[in-house]
Parts: structure tokens; sequence; C-alpha cells
């Protein structure tokens, strides 16, 4: 069933006081406006699903004593650490071998189980099923669950609420499709346009969209612990056909250099999955209309700031 504005409203309610308002900051352009999401808990919009997705199942009754279990390439398995710390809830994270350390250790901190395993978020997801399985832990998705794109989709509502003058158009990345697909459902509501930016190596949504459905796809990208999903969520799917939504693919190059001039021009330190949406732009790859007002989300602050500078400051 796709998703409904209802149920980003009643996640809104859920969340409210959990997680952290997010802040929109001025551009040079003033009609430019960055949503900065990675100030948000555990540093990414998945903190904001995975408290919806655990405080629906306690309402429900539906929450299991030996907690929940989730795979990730490393941000939505800090955000479930965080809500289950924050809900009293044993958590286990299944992550990749090649998962950045700074998020494995951020997995330790929060108190989870975590279990690293094989070289892809794929390797993780089975390894997550059988504990599942084993166990009957409750069984988070990083992004294909309604619950999680419900809460994500919280993020686009406060967009709507805080940017001065409007907004006309929102730029996010794509991975899964978990933030697409909430994010997508509220734009509709309000004809917003939403510009789905995906690294070229990593690009489920553009593919799904090419062959009419989900498809896996090969994983190539600098922003792959991030946006490295095989394939896209039928949600993402279905929210976007209801939606004015534009794909557009970017270079890592072009990641590369977003996230650098981010720090250098904006002290911004992002990482690369944050710097895609930006690299739309930087690139000329979506150039807004003289009177658009547009919102970036800027969403990713799990990285390390070492190799930021010095260094050319675009690519183009």
């Amino acid at each position: 069933m796709p998703l409904s504005p209802a149920d980003v409203e009643a996640a809104a309610v859920r969340t409210a006081g959990l997680v952290r308002p997010v802040v929109v900051l001025p551009t040079d352009s003033p009609r430019h406006w960055s949503a900065a999401e990675f100030l948000q808990h555990t540093g990414t919009f998945k903190a904001r699903g995975a408290v919806n997705l655990l405080a629906a199942h306690r309402e429900a009754g539906s929450l299991p004593p030996t907690g929940v279990a989730i795979a990730s390439g490393g941000n939505a398995g800090l955000a479930c650490a965080w809500a289950a710390a924050r809900l009293d809830v044993p958590a286990t994270v299944f992550v990749p071998g090649t998962a950045p350390a700074v998020k494995v250790a951020g997995l330790h901190r929060l108190g989870a189980r975590v279990v690293q395993v094989g070289t892809e978020y794929a390797h993780a997801a089975e390894a997550a099923a059988e504990h599942v399985a084993a166990t009957g832990a409750l069984a988070s998705h990083a992004y294909d669950d309604p619950l999680v794109a419900a809460g994500a989709g919280t993020l686009m509502r406060e967009v709507l609420t805080c940017t001065p003058g409007g907004v006309d158009t929102v730029v996010v990345a794509v991975g899964g499709g978990g933030l697409l697909a909430g994010l997508a459902t509220v734009a509709a509501q309000h004809g917003v346009r939403v510009i789905a930016v995906e690294p070229e190596g990593s690009c489920a949504f553009s593919a799904a969209l090419a062959a009419g459905g989900p498809v896996d796809v090969a994983v190539s990208s600098v922003a792959a612990d991030s946006l490295g999903a095989r394939r896209v969520t039928q949600l993402a799917l279905d929210a976007a056909a209801s939606a004015d939504v534009v794909p557009v693919l970017v270079s890592d190059a072009a990641i590369v250099a977003a996230r650098r001039r981010l720090w250098q021009e904006h002290r911004l330190a992002v990482e690369h999955a944050a710097a895609t949406a930006q690299a739309a732009l930087d690139e000329g790859l979506y150039s807004p209309g003289d009177d658009e007002r547009v919102v970036t989300v800027l969403c990713g602050a799990n990285t390390d700031p070492s190799d930021l500078a010095p260094g050319p400051a675009t690519s183009r």
C-alpha cells in the first residue's frame, strides 16, 4: 500500500520531542537554502524512521523482548541503535565488513551488539534475516518499511514549515528510497518538485524507473556506504509516480568536489551522501529557474573530516 500524508502526520506525533527539528540554513543565493539534517541525532534523517518504527510497535504491543535487528551500511544502524537506547530496547546491528570505522565505533558507543559480515549491504541483510528468524527479534529495514519511510517524511513536513518564503523544489540524495518515499509523499501534497540525485555508480532508483519496477544494480561509488542499495523500495516508486520527481545522476568526482566545497566555503563537514545532493546543483545538472525557491537536503555527518582540506573547491 502506498504511503499517505496521514502516515507522515502520525509519525510526526510519535517522534515529537525525540528527534531534532531540522535547521534550514541560507546559502549564497537568496532563493537557495540547505536543510541541515546532518545535525539530526546520529547524523542523519534515519533517526526519524527508527524512532517511529519502535514507538509504533510499542503502541501496538508488538515489540518483542529480543529487541530489534537491522542490516545497515552504517547510518540506519546508528539510528536504530540510538532509538533502541532511547526506548530501552536491545538492538543488534549487522554491517558489512567495509563499513566505515567511524560508524562502527558509533554503534558500539550507543550500546548495540554489532556483527560485521561480508562486503556489501546485501550480505549484512542476509545475516540479519537469519538472526530474526532464529530469535524472533523485530526486523527493522534500513529503508523498505512504511513506518521508517513515514518517519523520514517528517523532514519534508518541517522543511515546508521553516523555509522562509516557501519551497518550490527540494533536492535530495537517494539510496534505497526510504527518504524519497516519505519526502515525495509530502511534496506531492504541496506541489513541490523533488530532484532525486544518485551517484552514477549506485543508481537503483533510476534503473527502476527505466525498467518499470525495482531491479538489482551493481554498486560502486564513493557514496556507497550510505547510498549503496542494490534495489530501490517500491514505496519510493509509488510515491514518485504521484509526485513531480526528476531523477539526476552525478559522478563520483562531482560528489567529492561538492563535499570539499561545502567544507571550504561553508565549513560544513558532511559525508559523501550529503554532498551527492549538492553536486547536482554545483555541476548544473539541475538548473533552477530565476524565481525558483530550492532547498537542498544535506544529510549525513558520519564522516572522517581529515581528507577535506586543502584541495580544489570544485570539479568545474
